[in-house]
């Protein structure tokens, strides 16, 4: 007994037990956008459920990205009078001491639908948020782009875009000052493709460097093929020629990696990658969980494959 109690002491001291922070907080969630506020690591999630339970949205807070605070229902369509169904892809953005959370509702298929993407606003990141307009920012395909994964963007002159679409179309537009509606290009559109090859869905932006990374998900978000992969070139407007791959499955530990975001530790050159993935135990659609891992770049900036974990990352601390 002398014997095995000493055993077990020596493994603790080694510290042999791996962490297991992968995933991050517990319950379906799907399509996460991580960022930072204050001293506060922040992921705004998909419920991830059938479109018509899809009603509300989740939001989570941590101070070193292994210990999360749910926020319940920060939004719903109680608020949101023009949304039913499919509240989904939430993506926010601070100005102006208020925080605005852009998401899309009713997964519509056609221009004579209402839905698209909506916006809100709140006082707190945690919310409750306040539809703005009382109507849809965005509720027509253009350029053929669905009106859905919309991600804000928030250039180095002070200009914030809208970068979004799904069924193989992205656009970028100019938001206004109040992000009311936009701005139109010298040319007097507004709404701007830039979509790379293999496009399917969920963007993301971001610079580093002085380079504009331009990040999506590709294959269908049901299947184990969901995966994501990236541009980068000189201006948010392109053009994007696709790099390569650099997120997706791992049969021994999950699939359908993908519709993911990223985050860059303040002051340092230090990044994660946010996104969900399906458990090898499960086959429904909606079964996805939000992980979080490591993204690193090489000496010529391209960002290398990323390595999924159950592991996850080790607690950082943004008050240090």
């Amino acid at each position: 007994m002398k014997k095995l109690l000493f055993l077990l002491l020596l493994v603790a001291s080694c510290g042999v037990k791996k962490q297991n922070n992968n995933p991050v907080f517990s319950g379906w969630y799907a399509d996460p956008e991580g960022i930072v506020f204050d001293d506060q690591y922040w992921i705004f999630p998909t419920y991830s459920a059938p479109y018509d339970e899809q009603v509300f949205l989740d939001a989570f807070s941590s101070p070193d990205l292994v210990n999360w605070t749910k926020h319940e229902r920060i939004i719903d369509t109680a608020e949101v009078k023009w949304a039913k169904r499919a509240m989904w892809a939430p993506s926010i953005i601070e100005k102006d001491d208020k925080y605005y959370l852009f998401f899309g509702a009713n997964d519509i298929q056609s221009d004579e639908e209402l839905g698209g993407i909506g916006v809100a606003v709140s006082d707190t990141p945690g919310g409750p948020y306040k539809d703005l307009l009382g109507k849809p920012l965005i509720d027509k395909f253009h350029n053929r782009a669905q009106p859905i994964d919309q991600f804000v963007f928030h250039d180095q002159d002070g200009q914030y875009y809208l970068i979004y679409g799904g069924w193989k179309h992205c656009n970028i537009a100019k938001l206004n000052d109040d992000f009311t509606g936009f701005v139109p290009y010298e040319d007097g559109t507004i709404f701007k493709e830039i979509t790379p090859k293999g496009y399917v869905e969920g963007p993301f932006m971001f610079i580093r460097d002085g380079k504009y990374y331009f990040m999506w998900s590709e294959g269908g978000w049901t299947g184990p093929d969901y995966s994501v992969a990236y541009a980068i070139a000189d201006s948010p407007m392109g053009p994007f020629k696709r790099i390569d791959k650099i997120l997706q499955q791992d049969p021994e530990i999950a699939t359908g990696a993908g519709h993911h975001s990223v985050i860059k530790v303040p002051n340092e050159d230090t990044y994660y990658i946010v996104y969900h993935r399906r458990p090898l135990t499960e086959t429904d659609g909606n079964s996805r969980e939000t992980c979080i891992d490591i993204m690193e770049f090489d000496e010529n900036g391209h960002i290398l494959p990323v390595k999924i974990t159950n592991e996850g990352v080790e607690a950082h601390d943004l008050g240090e």
